[in-house]
């Protein structure tokens, strides 16, 4: 049997995951799995910046910076602490992770809002377009500065 697609790769409350039903990996197409790597790919010490010392092992390679995962998304969820006044933070930072879907011309914009469902989790709502289309995504994740 062939597949088709990206792996699915899924976010849950433990960190990436994906589904094997019957000996055989679950497939995806669009942009959910590009968009969690983008987010929570990297390495969680990297914060996205000049400094390339903590950046995802993959990265050394990769002489396109839009290809290289930073995920400063994920960074600050484990360097700021769990409050509303901190959310437009992580909403720009993750426009930032996801920004190579607009400068690679894969899509014509990205939104994302963050909010806070419950103690120590964060949630972000993505919405994608690209040439009149729209993909949303919700992933949540836990808050780990206050861990």
């Amino acid at each position: 049997m062939a597949q088709v697609g990206d792996v699915n790769l899924f976010q849950d409350l433990n960190g990436g995951d994906i589904s094997v039903v019957d000996g055989v990996v679950g497939m995806t197409g669009g942009f959910g799995v590009a968009a969690y790597l983008a987010l929570f790919g990297g390495n969680e010490l990297d914060e996205g910046g000049d400094d390339t010392t903590f950046q995802w092992w993959g990265n050394v390679d990769e002489v396109d910076p839009s290809k290289r995962y930073r995920s400063e998304t994920q960074f600050l969820l484990k360097s700021l602490p769990q409050t509303s006044a901190n959310l437009l933070a992580l909403e720009e930072a993750a426009l930032r992770d996801l920004e190579f879907f607009t400068t690679e011309k894969i899509a014509n914009s990205i939104e994302v809002v963050a909010s806070i469902p419950a103690l120590n989790l964060l949630s972000l709502a993505i919405t994608i377009r690209a040439d009149g289309d729209e993909s949303n995504f919700k992933f949540t994740e836990n808050w780990k500065a206050n861990e």
